[in-house]
C-alpha cells in the first residue's frame, strides 16, 4: 500500500519549525486497522536511525496530507507496527 510514493516519490518536503522546508526520505507506509501511517526521515535523522511518525490522511479527490501524532499511546503502536514490518524476518534476542 502506497498513497504517497506515487504522488511525492520518494521524499516529502515538511515545513520546520523555523518555516524552512526540509526534505524527508518516505522510509515506510502502513496500515494500523483503517488508518494510514508513514514512516519519515530527514538527513539528520538517518543518521541516527530515527524516524518520525505521520498519519496520512485524504480527503475526498484531495492529495494525501500528513497529520502529526499527539497522542503517545497512538505513536507507540504505530512504531510498534512500524519495528514488526521492519524487523519481522529478525530474529529477536
Amino acid at each position: 500500500m502506497s498513497v504517497l510514493k506515487p504522488i511525492y516519490g520518494t521524499e516529502v518536503d515538511l515545513i520546520g519549525e523555523e518555516g524552512a522546508a526540509e526534505p524527508f526520505q518516505i522510509v515506510a507506509e502502513f496500515q494500523l486497522g483503517n488508518q494510514a501511517y508513514a514512516g519519515l526521515q530527514s538527513h539528520d535523522m538517518q543518521k541516527e536511525d530515527e524516524v518520525a511518525f505521520f498519519r496520512i490522511t485524504i480527503q475526498d479527490g484531495a492529495d494525501p496530507e500528513l497529520e502529526s501524532i499527539e497522542d503517545d499511546e497512538e505513536w507507540e503502536a504505530v512504531a510498534e507496527a512500524y519495528d514488526d514490518l521492519m524487523f519481522a524476518g529478525d530474529e529477536q534476542p
